[in-house]
């Protein structure tokens, strides 16, 4: 007879949010508190990414464009109004600042004003919603820049470098709802259980391989690229001396690139394009995208930094829809990277 699988000892979000906030001194369960009104608008965004192919509201295009004047997808849409819609309201924020959005999300009068911002990504990678491949939200919160003050917050107090981020994270809605964080002391993955309607710890300490066999660019763009990064590509993808080469994976996603190299090893580059007239500082954007995931990757042991080589915590953003190049992975593959980097 087969025997009886081990119970795994889970332990929820919740739970493990509590556990944490025991440990520091003097903490008020605020941030607790804003994470759970995260979760609830992220269960019901996954709810309807899993309907997607069922109801005729949720696939394909609106006829509008947001601020980075991209088509707007109907999911996109959906995820942004849940999102905003259960943050704003949920008294631990002074200033909510969404990818979709130009101006800044202020609270609206009568609620309470918080000592934390966010910045939020709704749905990263919505092209692919039609695809049926692997879409993901990120978000980035900050302590505000008086952390005593009741007035509402403003623009300036999400302009702050990254490596000032009391938390960042990302949802990724695949074969399975999983949300991964870090509040500074590592990194934990978090898997929705929709039988209880619970994110389950069930990646606890991860870390990223300090190298990998993996790299993920668009190679679509290369003749576009400069010849370091060229020259970068060209080495990885040798085979001289019978050298293996390097593996291409690219979905086109940055939660779901980034969150396979996390687990595997590698390296994902978004560099700018020189002849460029409307990106030429890079497409991403530095609050919303590229400031989370760089401090999620070092707090499991990886690097991230621009085409310069700039660490990417250290950059102060100096408007809400920056945007920034990326080279973002493994620790040994990021500093090969920086190899190829005119001193």
């Amino acid at each position: 007879m087969n025997a009886t699988p081990k119970q795994k000892k889970l332990i929820s979000l919740s739970q493990f949010i509590l556990e944490e906030q025991l440990k520091i001194p003097h903490a008020s369960g605020e941030f607790t508190a804003l994470l759970s009104h995260l979760v609830y608008a992220a269960k019901i965004v996954g709810r309807e990414v899993r309907k997607a192919g069922l109801l005729d509201d949720i696939l394909g295009a609106t006829e509008d464009t947001n601020v980075q004047g991209e088509t707007q997808m109907k999911l996109d849409q959906y995820a942004d109004n849940a999102f905003n819609q259960s943050l704003k309201i949920c008294g631990h924020l002074c200033v909510l600042a969404s990818e979709e959005h130009e101006a800044i999300i202020p609270i609206p009068g009568g609620y309470n004003i918080g000592k934390y911002t966010m910045a939020i990504d709704p749905l990263d990678g919505s092209s692919n919603i039609d695809t049926n491949v692997s879409i993901g939200t990120i978000f980035s919160i900050h302590q505000r820049l008086d952390a005593n003050s009741k007035e509402p917050g403003t623009e300036k107090d999400l302009l702050q470098k990254g490596h000032l981020q009391r938390c960042a994270g990302y949802i990724i809605y695949g074969s399975s709802t999983m949300l991964v964080l870090s509040t500074g002391k590592g990194v934990s993955g978090f898997t929705l259980d929709p039988s209880v309607g619970e994110f389950l710890l069930s990646h606890p300490n991860m870390q990223m391989p300090e190298s990998g066999d993996i790299y993920s660019a668009n190679e679509g763009n290369a003749s576009y690229w400069s010849p370091e990064v060229q020259a970068y590509l060209q080495k990885i993808k040798s085979i001289e001396g019978g050298k293996k080469p390097k593996t291409a994976r690219y979905i086109g996603s940055l939660v779901a690139d980034f969150h396979r190299n996390l687990l595997k090893g590698g390296i994902f580059l978004y560099p700018n394009d020189t002849k460029s007239s409307k990106y030429p500082n890079g497409k991403l954007r530095l609050l919303y995208e590229a400031a989370p995931m760089a401090f999620i990757a070092e707090q499991a042991g990886g690097m991230a930094v621009t085409v310069k080589g700039e660490r990417i915590l250290d950059l102060t953003p100096k408007e809400l829809h920056e945007r920034t190049t990326l080279i973002i992975g493994s620790k040994r593959e990021v500093e090969e990277f920086l190899t190829f980097v005119p001193k």
